[in-house]
């Protein structure tokens, strides 16, 4: 199979994917408890108000229209208004959506910077403490609840320590790195990274274990191979045999696997961003939720589907790119 009828089959594949999240996206409404026209009229409007907004909402309208009209504006882009703000969901999300991402991408960091040292630990000292440490400390970071680990990470470093803010955020990183190249004022770079490092490391380490264990299992398969033992024969330095060769071999599955956690990240974004008050898509859909603004929940929801799809889509193409031992249709040649 070709690259291109790879990629082909791939892409129709997602879009069948995301049509199907799509879809129950919009069943979510209908098996909600809430009663959508009760949570926004108030009991003393008149019923003739009532009828006329409901009118106005199109929640007046069989499912199947409703249906085709949601399926056709989100084919369209156009995601709807909310029922609160009367604002368009596409501005609200383009305005949280940087966030949610750069939280993401430095809950990647965190991950990598600390999961992929402790797998090397473990592998090159099998059996011994270094690896029933590195095994521990792998095990705690998943075992550990977000929101919990946030909520003491406030407590301690932010409120008895005074060493990090405990919510918010002063500075986008597109505003600090613009404020940085232009006026080279390193203000907002720094009060950026002041303000990120705390959500950051809540989120990041909930995914240490995942890493770390599999960069340990590549390690030692590598470790074992025939190569190893020429290299070794050889006369060169284990750290060399190490960093340059083993590891190397071994980063093909983890950054496979970094690649679909980070849609996990953007999940597990909500919770982060509600105990650290972080101005991204999960504190947008939690604010939603409490105030059954459909067309808001439905269009974050969407946004993080459609997301997670892209993010399989190209780590599948990567996948077959920068592993040429893996052939497109799965099987050995």
């Amino acid at each position: 199979m070709s690259l291109l009828k790879f990629t082909i089959k791939r892409t129709i594949h997602g879009i069948v994917v995301a049509w199907a999240a799509l879809t129950i996206i919009f069943a979510l409404r209908f098996i909600s408890p809430v009663d959508i026209a009760s949570a926004l009229i108030p009991p003393d409007v008149p019923p003739t108000a009532r009828e006329s907004l409901i009118e106005d909402l199109g929640l007046d309208q069989p499912w199947y229209v409703q249906y085709l009209r949601y399926i056709g504006g989100v084919v369209q882009g156009d995601l709807g208004y909310s029922y609160v703000s009367r604002i368009s969901v596409n501005q609200l999300a383009i305005n949280r959506l940087p966030a949610t991402l750069e939280l993401a991408v430095a809950a990647t960091l965190v991950s990598v910077v600390l999961s992929i040292p402790l797998g090397v630990i473990s592998a090159t000292n099998r059996h011994q403490v270094p690896d029933y440490l590195a095994s521990f400390f792998a095990l705690l970071g998943i075992s550990t609840p977000n929101f919990w680990l946030g909520i003491m990470l406030v407590l301690l470093v932010s409120v008895m320590l005074g060493w990090f803010p405990t919510s918010g955020r002063e500075f986008g990183f597109y505003e600090a790195m613009r404020l940085l190249i232009l006026d080279g004022n390193r203000y907002g770079i720094i009060q950026w990274l002041y303000h990120i490092t705390l959500p950051a490391i809540t989120l990041g380490t909930y995914y240490v274990a995942l890493l770390t264990r599999l960069t340990r299992s590549e390690m030692l398969d590598q470790l074992s191979e025939e190569y190893v033992r020429v290299l070794r024969a050889k006369g060169l330095p284990e750290t060399l045999v190490t960093f340059k060769h083993v590891l190397r071999n071994s980063l093909i599955p983890v950054v496979t696997v970094l690649g679909l956690q980070f849609g996990s990240f953007i999940n597990g974004a909500v919770v982060v961003e509600v105990v650290f008050r972080w101005p991204g898509m999960g504190e947008f859909l939690i604010r939603a939720i409490r105030t059954v603004d459909w067309p808001v929940i439905q269009g974050t929801l969407i946004i993080i589907a459609i997301t997670w799809v892209t993010i399989n889509f190209g780590v599948d193409i990567l996948y077959t790119i920068i592993d040429p031992r893996v052939t497109l249709e799965g099987e050995s040649e």
